[in-house]
Order: structure tokens, then sequence, then C-alpha cells
């Protein structure tokens, strides 16, 4: 672990212990607030129990599809988007504006189009994630060298081992930010959806805890949620750099 690491889990550990602290000498509202040990037990409660377990289960079954989806088509997206210049000065507007409306109006307009089911919110994560990944594709692809653009072609280079040995490598930082943001921006739509559009899944627990005054359920489902979340962005930045250490190798 080398000493950037070490500073974020010490800044963790500190946070954590200081709302421990906080909670505890009633410095917070001990109403509407729980300590974070409470959290860990009500967390653990919740998965013994199993009453959850469908719920939990549901909603990162509908986040993986949308991030599957939306890297998918995101990255697609940003490629034609790259080949197509004409076609990204007309959308460049429209990008820039995407995310200043919120995504949850069409919500109705999904319903009409896909029924009364999961896949409205499974499409919300997808269109609140595709720019995303479509916009740091470009990006990735805009940022290569010309110069080993022009040396594949004078190797005379097939447009597969190009994209392979030079394109790809070149813009995989990020491509790599695009599927950690559509990670993140999948669960906040679908999770945000479930709070007020569902009648099951993560958040639709999360508010009937609320509205209940159930703190250790509602505390617990967030705790849990927020550690899944994270160890899933963990282990895409160990991957990416695990990735970057081959590549350097590779170039040696």
């Amino acid at each position: 672990m080398n000493l950037a690491a070490r500073w974020r889990v010490a800044l963790v550990v500190a946070f954590v212990l200081t709302l421990e602290l906080a909670s505890r000498l009633a410095w917070i509202d001990p109403v509407s607030f729980i300590p974070p040990s409470r959290m860990v037990v009500g967390a653990w409660q919740l998965l013994r129990s199993g009453d959850y377990t469908d719920d939990i289960l549901l909603t990162l079954s509908s986040a993986a599809l949308a991030v599957v989806l939306a890297v998918v088509a995101g990255f697609a997206f940003g490629v034609a988007l790259y080949k197509l210049p004409r076609v990204r000065r007309v959308l460049d507007p429209l990008l820039m504006s995407y995310y200043a409306v919120p995504i949850f109006v069409i919500y109705p307009i999904l319903i009409v189009l896909m029924g009364l089911n999961r896949w409205p919110l499974i499409a919300l994560g997808v269109l609140f994630a595709v720019v995303a990944m479509a916009v740091n594709t470009l990006n990735g692809l805009e940022r290569v060298p010309r110069v080993m653009l022009r040396t594949a072609r004078a190797l005379r280079m097939s447009p597969l081992a190009e994209i392979r040995l030079i394109t790809l490598p070149a813009s995989l930082p990020f491509v790599f930010t695009g599927i950690k943001l559509s990670v993140v921006y999948a669960f906040i739509a679908i999770v945000a959806g479930e709070f007020v559009l569902s009648g099951s899944g993560f958040g639709y627990r999360i508010a009937f805890a609320y509205n209940n005054f159930d703190n250790p359920s509602m505390y617990g489902l967030m705790l849990l949620l927020l550690l899944f979340v994270g160890t899933l962005n963990m282990l895409l930045h160990m991957a990416e750099a695990r990735l970057y250490r081959r590549m350097s190798r590779a170039a040696t």
C-alpha cells in the first residue's frame, strides 16, 4: 500500500470515528442519526434475516445490466462521434447540456414504451450513464498521438491491429474513467428512481424504512449500498492499475 492509499484509509477511519463520537455524545441529533457501529449491526442483521435479499439482488442486477448496456453503447457512440466529426459538431451543444435536464422527467414516457416493470428504471440508468461513457471515449480517442497513427499506417497495420496495439492502449485511461462514471451514474439513476418510482428494490426499501422511522434498517441498507459501489470502483481501479503496469512492462 503506497503513501496516498494509507492517507485515504486514515482519512476514512478518522471520519468514521468522528461520526461515532459525535453521535454517541449527541452532538448530532440521535433521533435522526445513529452511530456507524449501529449501522454495521443493522446491515449485518439485514443480511442475516434474508428479508431484503430479493430487493438487493433486484437492484444489483438492474444496475449491472444498465452499466453493461451503457458501457457498450457509450463506447460505440464515442467511436462514432470520433469517426464522424460533422455529426459531432451537430451534437456537441446537446452533449454539453445533457446533464442539465433531470433525466427522471422522461420516466412516464418510458413506462408507456416499456410497460410498468423494471425496464424503465434500467433505461434511466443507461440514459444517465451512456453520455459519460461516450464523452470519455471520445476524449481518449482524440488524445491518441497522431505520430502513432501515422506509424500504424506506414507499417500497414490492419484496422483491428491498430485498435488493439495503438488506439485502445493510448485511450485506455479515459475509457476506464468512463466505465467508473457509468457504474456510479447507473446506480444513482436506478436507486434514486426506486425511491419514488418503484415498489421494490434498494431505493424503495430505504425510502420505506425512512418513512417508518426505522433508522437501523435505513442506514444499514445505505451502508450496504455504499460498500458495494465502493468495492466495485476499487476493483476497477485495481484492474486499471494492473493493466497499466502490464502495458509499461510490455513497452520496455
